[in-house]
C-alpha cells in the first residue's frame, strides 16, 4: 500500500495538475489542512529538478497567503467561537496572560514554527487570535516558510538522484520518520499552545 501511495504521489508530482495541487495544499495547510506541502513538493522536485526554485516559490507564496487566511480565522472567529468557551470555563484571564506573552515572543514563534514540522495552522490562528502585528506576522512567515521550502528544494536539487534512490530503497523508514515528525508536531501543538 505504501509503495502504491508513493507511486501515485510521484505520478501526481509529474502530472499537469501538480502545480495547482501544490499551491492549493500549501495554502490550506497554513490555515486548516493537516498534511504539509512537503509531501508534494519533495516528489515534484525529484521528478523535475530544474523547476525546484519555482516550486519553492509557489509553496512559499501560497503558504503565506494561507497563513493570512489562518490569521483572519483567529482574528475574526475567535471572539465568536473560542472566547465564550474560555469565559464560561474561567480561562479568560489566563488567555489574556497568554496573549501578552505571545505578542512579546510571537515573531520568534512564527519564525521557529514556520521551518519545523510543527503544524503552521496553529501558529497562524494563534497569531490572529492574540492580535500579533499583521505586518510582523507576514514578514516572519515569508522568512520562515521561504527558508523551509527553499532548503528542501536546494537539498533535492543538489542531491536529487541519490535522495530519490534513498527514498525508494528505504520507503518504510522515510515514511515512519515523516509520520513521527508529523504526529510529534501535533503533540507539541496540543500541549504547548
Amino acid at each position: 500500500m505504501l509503495r502504491r501511495l508513493y507511486d501515485w504521489t510521484m505520478s501526481l508530482a509529474a502530472s499537469r495538475h501538480a502545480v495547482t495541487a501544490l499551491g492549493a495544499i500549501s495554502f490550506i495547510e497554513s490555515s486548516v489542512f493537516p498534511i504539509p506541502p512537503d509531501t508534494l513538493l519533495i516528489p515534484m522536485v525529484i521528478a523535475e529538478r530544474r523547476r525546484a526554485w519555482w516550486y519553492a516559490t509557489l509553496a512559499t507564496i501560497s503558504s503565506v497567503l494561507g497563513g493570512i487566511a489562518g490569521y483572519l480565522i483567529g482574528a475574526f472567529l475567535f471572539d465568536q467561537v473560542a472566547w465564550p468557551i474560555l469565559t464560561a470555563y474561567g480561562y479568560a484571564d489566563k488567555f489574556e496572560t497568554f496573549r501578552g506573552w505571545y505578542n512579546d515572543w510571537g515573531v520568534w514563534i512564527v519564525l521557529v514554527a514556520g521551518v519545523t514540522p510543527f503544524p503552521f495552522k496553529v501558529i497562524t490562528i494563534a497569531s490572529g487570535a492574540t492580535g500579533l502585528n499583521m505586518i510582523v506576522f507576514v514578514l516572519a512567515s515569508i522568512i520562515a516558510r521561504g527558508a523551509r521550502f527553499f532548503a528542501v528544494a536546494a537539498l533535492l536539487y543538489v542531491f536529487g538522484p541519490p535522495i530519490k534512490d534513498f527514498i525508494e530503497r528505504r520507503l518504510g523508514l522515510v515514511f515512519t520518520v515523516a509520520m513521527v515528525l508529523l504526529i510529534g508536531g501535533f503533540v507539541v501543538a496540543r500541549y504547548a499552545v
